[in-house]
């Protein structure tokens, strides 16, 4: 019989069936509400992993260092664990033993993770591969709004809009069934504007293509802002009754007008006017955004300058209009808000609020005094290892951080330098290549779970299959663990009991899931948070009535455009780029192991324009060398005209030597401390 459950890989979790039959697993698409029947190449594709030799069924570990990995019990592969956290405390204090998880992991597992690093390690060191993705959109929303939630409305809402603003957004290849919505958008006369340095088969369906020079959509947001206020289109009973600040940033747009921004920005004036056009005569407008907007070292304030933007428009808190995030990873909303990030608890709450502190205690029945503090955020953490000072044993769970952290040359050392590595995956990644113990877990259709998807719904994930024999799921390692680490509370393996107890600690919190179970979700479709009671109906549309904040009013921010970490020169004269590619996901750990998928995309490929092409002395099809001031990562070149001549664009999920991230740049956002792997300078060479 079939099982209703929902894709692995992104954000949209499109609901889909399982079926076991004589000859492997057939999956279905659902006619679910997200993606109404459809569904990507990588989710049709998504069984193949789990019947694949590729495929880890028992744990691995090595006596020393120079040795390979062998198999070895269970039991001895926790014991070994256990041993290395007691002896790395026992040496270097609690905070010498790290964690970092991911956002694809449940949020049953991301809150027991979370759990697990604050009552059974007591360490202050874990975060996890959601900071490298949402954090700076979060930040923002949270400044702005007093919450964050991806999308605070549905999904459908979209179809309605007149005019929506993707910023830094590719979903016609990273989330396909996504773009159906604006399929019926375009259908019902709206019309699409695409911030992007690439003219991707997403900006090909926009009515505006605003091709901006990477790192500058700020200076964009602030122009469009002054034309907005130029031109007298301010909602003025919206920005008086519903917000609060707007003086200050209206004082800070007036120094952006249309030619400064175009010499910043490379966009036309007459293309910012007819962005401002489109917005401004529309009934129902959107402005969304997407990594290319948020992983700068400026990412917060360049949302805050899109939120700005569509306060001023009077959108947020209006049915069919508002702003919103297209979250990433798979469970990228859910991740973030159950306690795996350096200063949260569950329910999005704060680490450092002595009340959310004793709520959450009481549920795990300990001190709250004995839970440890905020942490280092995931690339400063992963920066210490090895370190005298630093994390000097770390557990990997749900992340593949060798491929995923930029200027990744350095973590590598870091994680060689490490006393212990643990890794719990389903494949050897090239994070669990090197681990000294390397714990093989079940995945998507083998275990049921939630997930929350970008429009804040809660979904669920039903087991269809059995685990290879030899094969455990992360609930059943951390349990293990935190027997062997006489941990106090109790550490439940079965997900719903899991769920009924990360409810009660969310309640009252930013996001409440008190009234969210597993049987409302599957008959309702999914549940929207907050839910506070199950006879809370959920909410779908967020801020209708009022904002999150203590007075219910949204925030203008001021903020000022600044110039990228790492701007180009006569050595490194080349932007470089980054983001995904249609067949694969992530660091590609599982899609580069799916056949379909790699015979499509076997190895990474160096976009640039032919102009560039010329410059550089290179033909469609050489090998060349992507070389920064921290690495070299090498591609194949590919020549297109949909790319600014001044930058090159490499996909991110390839290891070795066609790993992108050993070129990006770490440089942190002040707030977020996410990385700017969304531009550096870079230069070409041809190998050969």
């Amino acid at each position: 019989m079939p099982t209703a459950t929902h894709c692995p890989y992104c954000a949209l979790q499109c609901g889909m069936t399982v079926t076991p039959t004589p000859v492997g697993l057939e999956i279905g698409a659902r006619d679910f509400p997200t993606n109404r029947g459809g569904l990507c190449q990588k989710g049709w594709t998504s069984a193949d992993l789990l019947t694949s030799g590729a495929r880890l069924t028992t744990p691995l570990a090595r006596d020393r260092r120079d040795q390979p990995l062998r198999p070895v019990t269970w039991d001895d592969a926790l014991d070994r664990v256990a041993e290395a956290i007691r002896a790395t405390q026992s040496a270097h204090g609690l905070d010498a033993v790290g964690v970092f998880g991911g956002g694809g992991l449940t949020n049953e597992k991301a809150y027991t993770l979370g759990k697990f690093a604050r009552v059974a390690l007591r360490t202050s060191a874990i975060d996890y591969n959601g900071r490298f993705c949402m954090s700076s959109a979060a930040a923002a929303g949270t400044r702005a709004f007093g919450v964050d939630r991806g999308l605070p409305f549905p999904l459908p809402d979209l179809a309605q809009a007149d005019t929506i603003l993707l910023v830094g957004s590719n979903p016609a290849e990273t989330m396909p069934p996504f773009t159906r919505w604006i399929g019926d958008q375009h259908a019902a006369g709206g019309s699409l504007i695409v911030v992007d340095p690439r003219h991707t088969p997403t900006a090909r369906r926009a009515a505006l293509h605003l091709q901006v020079t990477p790192g500058t959509d700020l200076a964009l947001a602030n122009g469009l802002l002054h034309l907005v206020i130029a031109g007298g289109h301010i909602d003025e009973e919206y920005v008086r009754e519903r917000t609060t600040g707007f003086a200050a940033a209206a004082e800070v747009s007036a120094a952006y007008w249309p030619e400064r921004v175009e010499r910043i920005t490379g966009v036309p004036v007459a293309d910012q006017r007819a962005a401002v056009e489109l917005l401004v005569r529309a009934r129902r407008a959107m402005v969304l955004t997407a990594r290319g907007a948020e992983q700068h070292s400026k990412g917060v304030d360049t949302v805050s300058a899109l939120i700005n933007l569509a306060l001023a428009l009077g959108l947020p808190g209006r049915r069919g209009s508002g702003y919103g995030c297209l979250t990433g990873q798979g469970n990228g909303q859910g991740g973030r808000e159950h306690g795996q990030k350096a200063d949260q608890l569950p329910g999005y709450r704060r680490l450092d609020d002595p009340a959310a502190r004793r709520h959450v205690a009481r549920i795990w029945g300990v001190d709250p005094a004995s839970l440890p503090g905020p942490g280092r955020s995931a690339y400063e953490m992963l920066s210490t290892l090895g370190e005298p000072d630093g994390v000097r044993a770390l557990l990997v769970m749900g992340s593949n951080v060798s491929v995923s952290v930029p200027s990744s040359r350095r973590v590598h050392d870091g994680l060689s330098r490490l006393d212990f590595l643990a890794v719990t995956d389903l494949v050897l990644s090239e994070t669990a290549a090197g681990a000294d113990v390397v714990l093989p877990v079940a995945q998507w259709a083998e275990e049921s779970g939630t997930m929350t998807n970008l429009e804040g719904r809660v979904l669920l994930r039903q087991q269809a299959l059995a685990p290879p024999q030899g094969v455990r799921t992360d609930l059943d390692v951390l349990a293990g663990l935190a027997k062997r680490l006489d941990a106090p509370g109790s550490w439940p393996t079965e997900p719903v009991v899991v769920f009924d107890e990360l409810r009660r600690a969310s309640a009252g919190g930013p996001a409440d899931y008190a009234g969210i179970t597993y049987e409302r979700i599957a008959a309702e479709d999914g549940v929207f948070w907050p839910c506070p009671a199950e006879t809370h109906p959920g909410t779908p549309r967020m801020f209708l009535d009022r904002f999150a904040t203590p007075d219910g009013r949204a925030r203008f921010v001021p903020v000022e455009h600044r110039p990228v970490a790492e701007d180009i020169d006569a050595e490194y004269p080349i932007y470089l780029t980054t983001g995904r590619v249609l067949q694969h996901y992530q660091s590609g750990a599982q899609t580069r192991r799916i056949a379909p998928l790699a015979e499509a995309a076997p190895e990474p490929l160096v976009e640039l324009h032919p102009d560039l092409a010329e410059l550089c002395a290179v033909d469609e099809g050489d090998r060349v060398r992507v070389i920064s001031r921290r690495g070299t990562a090498e591609g194949l070149v590919r020549i297109t005209e949909m790319i600014r001549a001044d930058t090159i664009f490499m996909p991110f999920h390839w290891g070795g030597r066609g790993s992108v991230n050993l070129v990006t740049n770490a440089a942190l956002d002040p707030i977020s401390r996410m990385p700017e792997f969304k531009v550096c300078a870079v230069r070409l060479e041809r190998i050969g």
